[in-house]
């Protein structure tokens, strides 16, 4: 249910999207959930302006109007266990295997708090549709796992495409997880054809899409590839996986299948233009081609590649070659925050270490955390502000002090300067989700608390 009708009166500077010029004092009318107009000086009509306007108005004179962003990788239950001491300093498969032993505890309330935490955190750092690689189901859990994030979903008002994720291979065959969190096979792929069936929604403006998404190639087995991708396509939903994020998987594959994770995902038929890939720092040259060729998307996660010391994926050779990239800040224990505006923030600065100050700018960036991500995850009408397109709105005051001085270009200030990534207001499907710095879905004190209290208990279970 759409909020009433919305005037975003005077903005100050509205980015439309990519590849396009900003917008100076200008209006943005809003009507049942999409950009009805957009007004300014010498494009606007007598007849078409509203003085008599009876819906809800804003003032966006000191504010910068951009698309809402679109977060391609993350997994919320992490939110519970950032910035542990243990693995503060280690590198990916030393992480996982500590954590592992605390996520295994997680349970109903776990997953409906550490999913209303991430998706607090991304709605009040402008993201307003986002997905969530859930690959985790211990044995203990008995509640429907999508229905719980989709529960939290709705509650805060976000625009949500998860994945159905899975794990099939644990410590006793070769794998990282312990038995309690990993499934059948059987299990995986029934539960993934009854959460299509009960939740994808295909329609021009959905709420909710689900993607099949196997964690990764040292998590489950070739078979079990191979019939996600089978099951994905028979029901035109979209695929997903890590890929490429260490050399500590390309030689677990080598040793293993005797092929790195690229080929053994071609083997699978896991390549096209319903794919994503997490990461994708350790392609080769060839392995870029196939992308290329394949149309396959990437979700480039730059704040915890750094983190986890992980590598420099190849953004600007790929951008170059015409391979989508879309960004995500990853899970919330590799982050360690769910902070979309500072994801950007850092996919522009870590590309410049390795390519140079020119060779991605402020808006390139801007367009894969807004157009590329909805591209991405497959949401035609998300990731611009025109009229038709989905009402999603990040809406920033650059009025205030830590923007002094950068208002020559409003837009590019976001990225550029700044301490405080937070909206001041974050609009999804036309309703007021985020309103002065405040979520409206969900009492922002009793979140933190509740999750505080989770992250304890799991924590204190392992003995951490």
């Amino acid at each position: 249910m759409q909020d009433e009708s919305i005037l975003l009166k005077n903005c100050y500077s509205i980015w439309p999207g990519e590849n396009q010029p900003a917008i100076r004092n200008g209006d943005i009318l809003i009507k049942d959930g999409r950009i009805d107009r957009i007004d300014w000086a010498g494009n606007s009509s007598p007849e078409q302006e509203t003085p008599s306007f009876a819906g809800r108005t804003i003032d966006c004179s000191s504010h910068v109007v951009l698309p809402g962003f679109v977060n391609t990788h993350h997994h919320f239950y992490q939110t519970l266990t950032r910035n542990i001491p243990a693995v503060q300093n280690a590198k990916l498969f030393d992480w996982l295997l500590h954590l592992y032993e605390i996520w295994k505890y997680i349970d109903e309330e776990a997953i409906y708090y550490s999913s209303l935490l991430a998706m607090g955190e991304l709605l009040k750092t402008g993201c307003t549709l986002s997905t969530d690689h859930h690959y985790l189901y211990p044995k203990t859990i008995s509640c429907d796992v999508m229905a719980t994030q989709f529960k939290a979903a709705e509650t805060l008002g976000m625009r949500f495409s998860p994945t159905r994720g899975s794990m099939s291979l644990s410590k006793k065959d070769g794998g990282l997880p312990p038995d309690s969190v990993v499934q059948t096979d059987d299990e995986i792929l029934t539960d993934s054809e009854r959460v299509i069936r009960q939740f994808h929604d295909d329609s021009e403006l959905s709420m909710r899409k689900i993607v099949l998404a196997p964690c990764s190639p040292f998590s489950v087995s070739k078979e079990l590839m191979q019939q996600t991708v089978q099951l994905a396509r028979k029901h035109r939903v979209g695929l997903h996986t890590h890929l490429a994020e260490t050399t500590d998987e390309n030689d677990y594959c080598l040793n293993l299948y005797g092929k790195r994770p690229l080929e053994l995902l071609a083997d699978c038929d896991f390549l096209g233009e319903d794919v994503s890939y997490a990461h994708g720092i350790f392609f080769t040259d060839d392995e870029l081609k196939l992308i290329q060729d394949t149309g396959t998307h990437i979700a480039h996660c730059p704040t915890s590649n750094m983190r986890l010391g992980s590598g420099i994926c190849r953004v600007t050779e790929m951008r170059e070659m015409g391979i989508n990239v879309g960004l995500g800040v990853d899970g919330a224990a590799s982050n360690d925050s769910s902070d979309m505006l500072g994801e950007i923030r850092n996919a522009l600065l870590l590309q410049r270490v390795k390519y140079g100050a020119s060779c991605i700018n402020a808006t390139d960036v801007l367009g894969m955390g807004t157009k590329n991500g909805a591209k991405l995850l497959n949401f035609d009408k998300v990731g611009e502000i025109k009229p038709g397109f989905a009402a999603d709105l990040a809406i920033f005051n650059v009025g205030k002090m830590e923007y002094a001085g950068a208002l020559s270009d409003p837009v590019a200030a976001l990225v550029f300067s700044g301490f405080n990534h937070a909206t001041d207001y974050t609009i999804v499907a036309g309703r007021v989700v985020v309103e002065k710095g405040r979520l409206t879905g969900f009492n922002e004190e009793k979140l933190a608390a509740e999750a505080n209290t989770i992250s304890r208990v799991i924590i204190d279970k392992h003995g951490s």
